[in-house]
């Protein structure tokens, strides 16, 4: 694959993660809101004003999660049975580490069925 076709990808898988955390968040019953600028998707709990931070990161073709427990830093898994976004750290897909993070800053749970 062409480094083009490669960021092109990437960026379409970016692209489309965002939309479906962003229609999710529109469905969840916990009080959240957000807001995107760009590459980065800033959700805030409204219950205690803690924001999780979703940045697209380009460079290293990677998207990050800033969460109070921390930062996490996933890949795009292209095919495959686990095709998705992987953290290099926990080894969680995306939608586990989101519920997981926004569970413990909400402090119930939270599952946003992605």
């Amino acid at each position: 694959m062409t480094q083009t076709a490669s960021n092109a990808a990437y960026n379409a898988a970016i692209e489309e993660t965002l939309i479906a955390i962003e229609d999710a968040l529109d469905e969840c019953d916990v009080d959240m809101d957000y807001e995107r600028a760009d590459s980065v998707l800033t959700i805030t709990l409204e219950d205690n004003g803690t924001q999780v931070i979703l940045s697209r990161q380009s460079a290293v073709q990677e998207l990050w999660v800033a969460a109070r427990s921390g930062g996490f830093h996933l890949s795009f898994q292209p095919s495959g049975e686990r095709a998705g976004w992987k953290c290099s750290t926990t080894g969680e897909d995306l939608p586990t580490l989101l519920d997981r993070v926004l569970t413990e800053q909400q402090g119930s749970a939270v599952s946003l069925g992605l």
